[in-house]
């Protein structure tokens, strides 16, 4: 009689606690050069973990006061900042910027701190950032950061005045399309077609970048349209993309071939070996919208 209580009260406990696991949200965080990085590579998502109730936090590394052909300093990093919030409210997301400059961007000791606190206070079940080869060098320098804190924001006396974490997060590499010295291969594929319009919603937040600069730059600022709503229709067409061939064999391993035709937009990431190295089923767990 006493084993089979025993055996009762064990069973409910465990159901308690995998219960609770089950309930206790993902905090994802996400550490981009610049203020509109993030959203570009992993707006769509982070729409996706907020609609299922866990936790997303933006980090811009660089305060953006140098993207943009007529403003500049401070007033533009003001503006930029301001944009961040409005993306934060469209997206239900944390959004933070850094101060420092940019274009300017080392990966100093101070910064790779900062980094790692960051990391830390969040709490971060996944961590998602650049890869190294990148035109950008705020984005290989972001990189550098992100991937030199992936061992230390464990170590209890690196950055002492925050408390290390528990666990190592997965690390993870957004998409790019950069090829030497080595491609980016994805491990793993979100299918974002269901919030596209939300992501584009996010994006359209950042008026100085995707209306003004980046057209100006890349020499088609006489495409953009005035009107708003002609601007969002505009800005989706910019940004759609079909799933490439070189994608489709990890696009059919997470939500297989029959869905994987139906599918429209996805976001790719990569997993990077500095961090913890999730099993499949990790992956399911930390990316649960797969399948879904």
């Amino acid at each position: 009689m006493k084993t089979t209580l025993y055996i009762t009260l064990i069973c409910y406990l465990f159901t308690i606690n995998f219960t609770n696991a089950q309930e206790t949200p993902l905090k994802i965080i996400m550490i981009g050069a610049h203020p509109d990085d993030c959203d570009i590579k992993g707006g769509g998502t982070a729409a996706l973990f907020v609609e299922m109730g866990h936790q997303v936090k933006f980090i811009s590394v660089t305060n953006g006061d140098a993207g943009h052909m007529e403003q500049g300093g401070g007033m533009l990093a003001k503006r930029r900042v301001a944009e961040t919030q409005e993306v934060a409210k469209r997206l239900g997301i944390t959004y933070e910027v850094l101060d420092h400059h940019d274009g300017e961007l080392l990966a100093t000791l101070p910064i790779r701190l900062d980094i790692i606190r960051k990391i830390r206070e969040w709490n971060a079940d996944v961590v998602i950032s650049h890869r190294t080869n990148d035109y950008h060098p705020d984005h290989r320098y972001t990189a550098i950061l992100v991937q030199d804190a992936a061992y230390m924001v464990g170590v209890p006396n690196i950055a002492a005045d925050t408390p290390p974490l528990s666990k190592n997060p997965v690390f993870l590499y957004f998409q790019d399309n950069f090829q030497k010295p080595n491609p980016f291969q994805a491990d793993i594929a979100i299918d974002i077609t269901s919030v596209m319009d939300k992501k584009i919603h996010a994006l359209d937040a950042h008026e100085s970048q995707f209306y003004e600069w980046l057209p100006w730059i890349g020499g088609y600022a006489d495409e953009v349209p005035v009107d708003q709503g002609a601007r969002i229709k505009w800005l989706k067409e910019k940004r759609l993309s079909s799933v490439s061939p070189k994608s489709l064999q990890i696009v059919e391993k997470w939500y297989g071939k029959e869905n994987s035709s139906k599918l429209q937009q996805v976001e790719l990431f990569e997993i990077c070996e500095y961090g913890s190295r999730p099993s499949e089923q990790d992956i399911r767990r930390l990316f649960p919208m797969i399948g879904r």
